[in-house]
């Protein structure tokens, strides 16, 4: 009995310590079918609809994810250069490495994730659930988290649900 005490005891601990990490968690309903919305998350074409004017997607793991919000800068500097796909699970669930704007040098140095899944409520809606992890700590990494939740929430996954309303 004393043994699943302790065992029970440790995952409890587990669990808090997953609860404290500084994670982003944001979803949206998107009027559109889940597949419409997955490739808007993977295509050239479909990311320039929401999320920026240019990007380069090679949809493998280890495949280029990069987001260009200025793709007129010097590499580097255009938005997400290097960044790589970690998971592929058509049309489901996509994740990739992010990193800090240029604004915040020593965190854009590291890389955090990003999961997008998708869940088709029914044929014509789809669920999309955002999770952004990896922050380091301190109070730069503080503003970098607080950067994202408004990125996301206030651009990107608004920008995401716009993009499939009747013009």
């Amino acid at each position: 009995m004393n043994r699943i005490m302790l065992v029970v005891a440790a995952l409890l601990v587990s669990i808090a310590a997953v609860a404290d990490e500084p994670e982003i968690r944001a979803e949206v309903i998107v009027n559109a079918p889940r597949e419409a919305v997955w490739k808007a998350w993977t295509t050239e074409e479909g990311i320039k609809t929401f999320f920026a004017p240019a990007s380069h997607v090679e949809l493998v793991p280890d495949g280029a994810y990069e987001i260009f919000f200025a793709p007129e800068s010097p590499a580097g500097q255009r938005g997400t250069d290097g960044m790589r796909v970690l998971l592929v699970q058509p049309p489901s669930a996509l994740a990739f490495t992010w990193n800090a704007p240029p604004s915040f040098p020593e965190q854009r140095k590291h890389r955090t994730h990003v999961m997008i899944r998708l869940y088709a409520i029914d044929e014509k809606t789809t669920r999309v659930l955002l999770v952004h992890d990896g922050f380091g700590e301190g109070p730069e990494w503080l503003r970098v988290r607080d950067y994202f939740q408004k990125a996301w929430t206030e651009y990107v996954l608004a920008r995401l649900v716009k993009s499939f309303e009747p013009k």
